[in-house]
């Protein structure tokens, strides 16, 4: 049977270890059948990467590889929140993106796309979202990208 997990060994993909709260909330929060994941930044198991501005020496491109790294977060905690059952997510309901970028930079759907594609790819069909890409004069730690979800879940 293919899991997401599956799916993304096959693009030579894992997910990380989930990431503790930095701050004074809670990784995820299930509300009856709703799975909310808060923000996730593009570090990958504690290891910083992904610093930078969009439209200041950040292509598109490392943008949309921050936003992959942001997906791959919200897989893991996704699937920390159901206690390692993917069958219980039923469908990605809604991204949200942050892009740190330059006043002038217009190109955010463009980057959150790299999360997008890559929830595409691990949940098929239940994966499509709806979802918003915005620009932020600065995110946490300076990341480049911050990403959160809502799935509904059984």
């Amino acid at each position: 049977m293919s899991t997401p997990e599956t799916r993304l060994a096959a693009l030579g993909l894992d997910l990380p270890t989930p990431a503790g709260a930095a701050a004074n909330y809670v990784p995820f929060v299930v509300s009856g059948n709703t799975l909310f994941v808060a923000g996730q930044i593009p570090f990958l198991n504690g290891v910083k990467q992904h610093i930078g501005r969009l439209g200041e020496g950040m292509t598109i491109e490392q943008g949309q590889d921050a936003a992959r790294a942001c997906a791959l977060n919200i897989l893991a905690q996704a699937k920390d929140a159901v206690n390692g059952d993917w069958s219980r997510i039923v469908r990605c309901i809604k991204l949200g993106g942050f892009v740190n970028a330059t006043p002038d930079f217009d190109s955010h759907p463009a980057v959150i796309n790299g999360a997008s594609d890559l929830i595409v790819a691990a949940l098929g069909e239940a994966g499509r979202h709806a979802r918003f890409a915005v620009g932020a004069s600065n995110l946490p730690f300076g990341v480049a990208v911050e990403i959160d979800a809502i799935f509904e879940i059984r």
